[in-house]
């Protein structure tokens, strides 16, 4: 069953449309909290159609997902009452607050790598908002992660055009994955040393 495939695909359907603006906002709302598409799918192609309006592009694309980030985190503050009194009966009351302290303790660099990189940005979102970590660090990560990556990848699809798109997508996994592990491992480090 192909799932992921036919979505990517209406999404580069999406990003030629004439409302693609709304689409990618909407999208890039929605992948904050549940769509399983990041907008990048849309907005390189978009990028690459209008490359004098990649600095808006990136803009909306940001503050959607941001706002997205917001609701996921209400979400996941809401979610946990619900869910506590289970998760008491099954004992997971220790790991929840394992993972609560390291959110507490690193909450801006755990958003901000969820947020730049293709972990799915989601379930941080929601962790947040369960985990109780503050709102400053979590629209600051968001607002830094998202913008950041957003506007490399508008502004470098716009400048380097079609062949650095077919690059771009080609090692956006890699890329990621590599800035994941570098924030990492200085996490480590800094847990550590400190």
């Amino acid at each position: 069953m192909k799932l992921f495939g036919p979505i990517y695909d209406r999404c580069l359907v999406w990003a030629a449309h004439r409302h693609a603006p709304r689409y990618l906002a909407a999208l890039s709302l929605s992948e904050s909290v549940i769509f399983p598409i990041p907008p990048d799918v849309m907005l390189a192609p978009m990028a690459l159609a209008t490359p004098r309006r990649w600095v808006r592009l990136a803009a909306l694309c940001t503050l959607a997902s941001v706002i997205g980030g917001l609701l996921g985190y209400a979400l996941g503050y809401l979610a946990l009452e619900l869910i506590w009194p289970w998760m008491l009966q099954l004992g997971w009351d220790h790991a929840f607050h394992q993972v609560q302290a390291l959110f507490m303790r690193y909450g801006f660099w755990i958003v901000f790598v969820a947020a730049f990189t293709p972990i799915p940005y989601k379930v941080f979102t929601i962790a947040s908002g369960a985990t109780g970590i503050g709102l400053v660090p979590f629209l600051l990560g968001s607002l830094i992660g998202r913008g950041t990556r957003f506007f490399l990848v508008a502004g470098l699809i716009a400048w380097g055009g079609e062949r650095l798109e077919r690059v771009l997508r080609r090692y956006v996994e890699a890329l990621g994955w590599t800035v994941a592990a570098l924030v990492g491992v200085a996490l480590v480090w800094l847990e550590v040393r400190g």
